[in-house]
């Protein structure tokens, strides 16, 4: 059952809010990793990353912090089928459908693209974890996503099980929590250390991670400008959806946080040819981070923002000194269905 303790710290910019519940389902606290050799190479801000690519085994990466509350919230309504949805490597689906084997309940997965001929990745976690899958052909799924969602709930429904739709990402205003109460980690890290980072960055695909983080630096007090760099879509979009995202957030808990007080800012022009396809550059960048620092990145989300990272850090928008923080979001299982990208190691 969901934890109504809340074991939330204290968050005097949030002590109104209306507390959601919570399930602690990942490994936490992450560390916090200083990368000394690719900080002295790039001779700027030292850079550190927020290893919550270790939250857990195969629950590696962000989207279960963010689970935590988007599974109490259907626990807590009696909820024994979830639905979620995504590309045929969410990481958020093999999240969802482990998590839900773990708990007991009934996982039903909407995918976009046709189904291959043998799993890799995700995808097969996926299959393990004993998710329903239906997948559906691209451009009926960006047009007919809402409408296929409710039509499986409307299934499940009439065989008398009661469904919990949880949307792509988890980023909605139950997930936003998950990353306003990671900066509470943070805001330990940052002492620990005796850092005090002006730029925290990460990959922005969905927006949840994002909006929560946006929020968590002010609800904790934390001294700095979050960045997504987003790898799909653009600029706007995402200046939006995050926005949309704190909006439905403060109006659900009452947070009493005056939104204008959030700053929400992208780093755009590193999407490459499209949503989970990348140049030769990133993946390049990928092996050059394991090879110098034995940090795991993918092609689809973290290995495009480090990349973008990496540049804007050249290009000064961090300034010559002090420190920046990479959220590792996780990923590494969608290196494997893109391994043929690697051929150039071989040579």
């Amino acid at each position: 059952m969901p934890d109504e303790s809340q074991n939330h710290a204290t968050t005097p910019n949030l002590a109104s809010a209306i507390q959601p519940p919570r399930l602690h389902l990942a490994q936490l606290p992450t560390p916090l990793q200083l990368l000394s050799r690719l900080s002295e190479r790039f001779n700027g801000p030292r850079i550190w990353v927020k290893r919550d690519d270790l939250s857990g085994s195969v629950l590696t990466g962000n989207k279960v912090r963010k689970l935590e509350y988007n599974l109490a919230q259907a626990l807590a309504e009696g909820c024994d089928t979830v639905i979620s949805c995504g590309g045929l490597q969410s990481n958020h689906c093999r999240a969802t459908a482990l998590l839900c084997a773990q708990l007991g309940l009934n996982c039903h997965l909407l995918l976009r693209g046709s189904a291959p001929a043998s799993a890799d990745g995700n995808l097969l976690l996926d299959q393990l974890a004993g998710a329903r899958i239906s997948y559906y052909p691209a451009s009926q799924y960006q047009r007919e996503l809402d409408a296929l969602l409710l039509e499986t709930k409307q299934s499940y429904a009439s065989q008398g099980c009661k469904v919990f739709i949880i949307p792509t990402g988890a980023s909605d205003a139950i997930g936003v929590w998950g990353y306003v109460q990671a900066c509470a980690e943070l805001k330990q890290d940052f002492e620990h250390c005796g850092i005090n980072p002006q730029h925290i960055i990460c990959a922005t695909g969905s927006g949840g991670t994002q909006a929560g983080l946006t929020a968590g630096v002010y609800a904790y007090g934390i001294n700095a400008q979050v960045w997504g760099v987003n790898v799909c879509d653009d600029e706007a979009w995402f200046v939006n959806k995050v926005n949309s995202d704190l909006r439905d957030w403060d109006a659900r808990y009452q947070t009493g946080i005056k939104l204008e007080s959030l700053s929400v800012k992208v780093i755009d022009g590193y999407v490459g040819p499209g949503y989970a396809q990348a140049d030769t550059e990133i993946f390049r960048c990928i092996a050059d981070a394991a090879a110098t620092e034995g940090l795991v990145l993918d092609p689809v989300y973290t290995g495009k923002a480090f990349f973008g990272m990496l540049d804007q850090l050249q290009q000064g928008r961090f300034g010559s000194g002090g420190d920046i923080v990479f959220i590792h979001t996780g990923g590494v299982y969608g290196l494997f269905p893109q391994r043929s990208h690697f051929d150039f190691l071989n040579h």
